[in-house]
């Protein structure tokens, strides 16, 4: 049965998604983290995202700019829609989280899991290809994922989610990749024109939730000047990572 080009790719992207709950491990030896701490978390979170937009971007414009661009702004205008929703009515309690973090942790987690779509159309398409393509893009989307679990948990475990439950909802983002892999392998000229438009949309949605959320969090109990280091070191670390791994 694991001979199955099906369970293949479901197993693969299967492991994409466990790969996030990785990033999650470092809270298991941080405890008691400062108010300051807390906004260089947030400004740490903000600086992964912005390389996964990074990536995300530089992914969509190769394959179709037009429908990129697209996507960024209905990434945008649905993260838009999504927090006014929330915002009027959204969860009292989440992830032992309740009221405004409990608001933002749906956030959060609304936009890392809306990116996963797109990141498991991309690896069934990839198996549909020939060579070694779908290696190459499973060890990539892999290796990113734990620093987005990463990001994941430095918004709710400094807000008290246990490091176990922040670990179980980062994967739980990424749980559309493998219901999207198989999909995507089988009708593959059906999604792929879809990718572009995929990766736009999860980039709109988490450039706004950087700058809307993050950031200004990021300066709540520290320097701007402080802020904008921690968000650009964690920037550089996370494509010096990607890049390191990959290459």
């Amino acid at each position: 049965m694991l001979e199955s080009p099906v369970v293949v790719v479901f197993v693969a992207a299967s492991i994409t998604a466990i790969a996030t709950g990785i990033g999650a491990l470092p809270f298991l030896f941080i405890h008691d983290l400062s108010k300051r701490w807390i906004s260089l978390s947030n400004a740490m979170a903000a600086g992964l995202m912005l390389a996964a937009c990074h990536g995300l971007i530089a992914e969509g414009i190769v394959l179709d700019p037009a429908r990129l661009m697209i996507g960024i702004l209905l990434g945008l205008a649905g993260i838009v829609i999504g927090h006014w929703l929330v915002a009027d009515g959204g969860p009292s309690e989440i992830a032992n989280l309740s009221g405004l973090d409990a608001k933002k942790a749906l956030l959060i987690l609304g936009v890392m899991t809306v990116h996963s779509f797109a990141e498991g159309v991309a690896v069934g398409v990839s198996f549909a290809g020939a060579g070694d393509l779908s290696g190459f893009i499973t060890t990539a989307i892999a290796v990113h994922n734990i620093p987005e679990g990463l990001a994941v948990a430095l918004v709710m475990v400094p807000r008290g989610t246990p490091v176990w439950q922040a670990a179980l909802w980062a994967i739980f983002t990424s749980l559309p990749q493998p219901l999207m892999a198989v999909p995507a392998y089988l009708f593959v000229e059906t999604f792929h024109p879809f990718l572009p438009v995929g990766f736009g949309l999860a980039a709109g949605a988490m450039f706004w939730l950087v700058f809307s959320e993050l950031v200004p969090e990021a300066t709540e109990h520290e320097t701007h000047s402080n802020a904008a280091v921690a968000i650009t070191l964690s920037f550089a670390a996370m494509l010096a990572f990607q890049y390191l791994v990959l290459k």
